[in-house]
């Protein structure tokens, strides 16, 4: 197993301009990662030999990188629409590849919470499905495993992510599990953890402080769960997420994959990546 950190995690430094990524991947190598997960977005992932250039560095660093993380939406409004999706997919596939990396995520489709209903669900998931599975099988030429976060209230319960990824029903698409999203959908985190680890290739490690509906929280910075509860990130191991029986949960399924720490705290981002890394560290090694 190899903990370390995604880029996503550093985007307010690299945003502003005080950390490039290549400056992010030596960071994390010095704060002691194994591992970084490229996560587009605060850079430009585009930009001339930027995959070879990233891979170069990683490897003078002396850490891997992990996987490719991108948001894609294949519920778009007709067959057309959705192979057009499919197809830029297929090139961020491609960058995937020149990164040399084995495992590269993907959304799957996005609804706003009042249509994440069950029955949209139902009429959704063959559509989406067809989506993935075609990005996954133009993948495996590079043996690159594909993945779905639960991620964005649709497809982001574990029952229904397990659905998706039986659906498409490829050896190559599993399953990104973020233990702290499934707060997203007011599924607690030990049992969805139990119930997908079986289907992992991948794993975000993160945290949320939560509040009830009946008990909000006073003041800003909050978010709704598709319940109408309210969450907000922080630094690993400081908030309500019973991240210890997650451990264990890993630990004892043979998972012996990358660890990815996702910090998106409100905190200041080097101080909480530096302590979010630290703390998951600490808690793999105690259990």
């Amino acid at each position: 197993m190899k903990i370390g950190l995604s880029s996503y995690s550093l985007s307010r430094a690299i945003g502003s301009g005080s950390m490039g990524i290549l400056e992010a991947i030596g960071w994390i190598a010095n704060e002691g990662g194994e591992h970084i997960e490229i996560v587009p977005g605060a850079f430009d992932i585009h930009a001339e030999k930027m995959p070879e250039r990233i891979a170069a560095r990683a490897r003078e660093e002396g850490i891997d990188v992990s996987s490719y993380t991108i948001s894609a939406n294949f519920l778009q409004p007709n067959a057309k629409a959705r192979a057009k999706e499919v197809a830029r997919v297929k090139s961020e596939v491609d960058i995937a590849a020149r990164l040399g990396v084995r495992f590269m995520r993907y959304d799957a489709g996005w609804r706003p919470i009042p249509e994440a209903t069950v029955e949209n669900f139902e009429k959704d998931l063959p559509f989406v499905a067809d989506g993935c599975r075609e990005v996954a099988d133009y993948a495996a030429q590079y043996g690159i495993t594909c993945s779905v976060e639960n991620h964005g209230y649709h497809f982001q319960g574990a029952e229904r992510v397990r659905r998706l990824v039986n659906l498409v029903n490829r050896p190559n698409y599993r399953t990104t599990m973020d233990v702290g999203n499934f707060v997203c959908a007011d599924d607690d985190p030990v049992s969805a953890v139990r119930t997908n680890i079986g289907i992992a290739s991948f794993i975000h490690f993160k945290d949320f402080f939560r509040r009830s509906a009946g008990n909000p929280p006073v003041g800003e910075g909050w978010s709704r769960t598709k319940g109408g509860n309210f969450i907000r990130g922080t630094i690993v191991g400081h908030g309500n997420v019973e991240l210890r029986p997650i451990v264990k949960i890993i630990k004892e399924s043979g998972y012996d994959g990358y660890v990815s720490v996702e910090f998106e705290g409100r905190e200041e981002c080097l101080w909480g990546c530096h302590v979010s890394l630290a703390n998951t560290k600490l808690l793999f090694a105690e259990a």
